[in-house]
């Protein structure tokens, strides 16, 4: 009955926080647009489907075309597939190793902690964007997968600390020393007993390395390090400022993969203030 009634609360603020709802809405909006691209998009993203060239946005063109007379929108909607891919994959990535770093050097502490400790300053210490761009500029075929590997094993560093400065806290609590009383696994009682005590903290941590990996997967993109065989917001950014559109005023090339970048990882900030505000009663809207 208790928890039935902390659900209940818990759905009702969900369900009236702004921040919420207008950082959701957004979100699912241009993952609408990346689902659907195929259907949206008319063209093959690098086509010459224009003799004309540059041309601004029309009925035919949604988004104009390129210097080269590339759909626009074409690229903007594959575009925005790769970037939830990255976001996905690099950020679920670089979550799942802070979580099981974080965790482990938690609930084991000792000889275990100090290690897992110094491993995890060593990665917090390494100039990340710099190994990025290093790793990136040696490899003479780059994929979107391969971007998202690159990500997630160097983001998880702040999360794994995060999170074992969380489970010191926790494991010391009577539901623990029960647990372990009771003759449970150390592994059972990490996931059954602290993790749900965390969820709170562990879903925010996923949001923030969702946004990270693709402002870290846009800047590998935006100087000519990104994927070789695909299409990004980045990509579209670096070759719109490559072929001179700011200088000649083709707006339409350049504005609408920034704007979407702009807005899908603000949404998700914006989202997680709206989760801090449900999940802490002290910061609820009433």
């Amino acid at each position: 009955m208790k928890k039935q009634k902390k659900k209940n609360e818990f759905l009702y603020f969900t369900l009236r926080n702004r921040k919420l709802q207008i950082g959701l809405s957004i979100i699912l909006f241009f993952l609408g647009l990346a689902i659907f691209a195929p259907v949206l998009a008319r063209n093959e993203p690098f086509a010459y489907v224009n003799l004309r060239g540059a041309q601004p946005p029309s009925s035919e063109y949604w988004f104009g075309t390129t210097f080269f007379g590339q759909d626009v929108f074409a690229q903007f909607v594959l575009g925005l597939r790769a970037t939830f891919l990255v976001g996905a994959i690099g950020g679920g990535l670089g979550t799942l190793i802070g979580v099981l770093v974080g965790f482990t050097a938690g609930y084991r502490g000792g000889i275990v902690d100090e290690l897992l400790n110094m491993l995890t300053n060593i990665v917090l210490v390494i100039p990340t964007l710099a190994v990025l761009l290093i790793i990136a500029a040696y490899l003479e075929v780059r994929s979107i997968f391969t971007e998202c590997i690159f990500i997630g094993l160097t983001a998880w560093p702040w999360a794994a600390r995060a999170i074992r400065a969380q489970t010191f806290s926790l494991r010391t609590r009577d539901f623990v020393d029960l647990a372990k009383m009771s003759g449970m696994k150390p592994l059972k009682i990490i996931f059954t007993e602290i993790a749900p005590n965390m969820m709170s903290y562990l879903v925010m941590t996923f949001i923030l390395q969702f946004g990270g990996a693709i402002l870290n997967a846009a800047t590998l993109d935006f100087i000519g390090l990104g994927p070789t065989n695909a299409v990004s917001l980045g990509l579209m950014m670096q070759y719109a400022v490559l072929w001179g559109s700011l200088l000649l005023g083709h707006w339409w090339w350049f504005i609408p993969p920034g704007a979407a970048i702009t807005a899908i990882v603000g949404a998700l900030y914006v989202m997680n203030v709206g989760l801090d505000e449900v999940f802490n009663p002290k910061l609820r809207e009433m």
